[in-house]
């Protein structure tokens, strides 16, 4: 009874082949590890901030608040306790500047 034991069948992997294969995945995932741990929110606008923290405060506050942009040219904006906004280059509903507004 002959079989097929010995030196010409291959079962598995060789220890060499394992530890590139964990190489090369410790390498990819690094490398996506850093690109993703880069992504940064972008900044927002001074502008953008006040609007938003005057918007906040007079739905916190439950009363009107407003807010002057010295910007050119300057805007005064009024924040309604609902939080709808009221003025030249923001949104009516969100307070947010629109695109259009320098």
């Amino acid at each position: 009874m002959k079989g097929n034991v010995g030196r010409g069948t291959r079962d598995g992997y060789t220890i060499i082949e394992l530890i590139v294969v964990l190489a090369i995945l410790g390498l990819v995932l690094g490398i996506s590890g850093l690109a993703l741990a880069s992504l940064k929110a972008p900044r927002e606008s001074e502008r953008v901030r006040a609007l938003r923290e005057a918007r906040t405060e007079a739905i916190r506050a439950g009363k009107p608040v407003r807010t002057v942009m010295y910007h050119s040219p300057p805007t005064t904006v009024l924040f309604l306790p609902d939080g709808r906004a009221i003025g030249p280059g923001v949104d009516p509903l969100t307070g947010v500047p629109r695109d259009s507004s320098p």
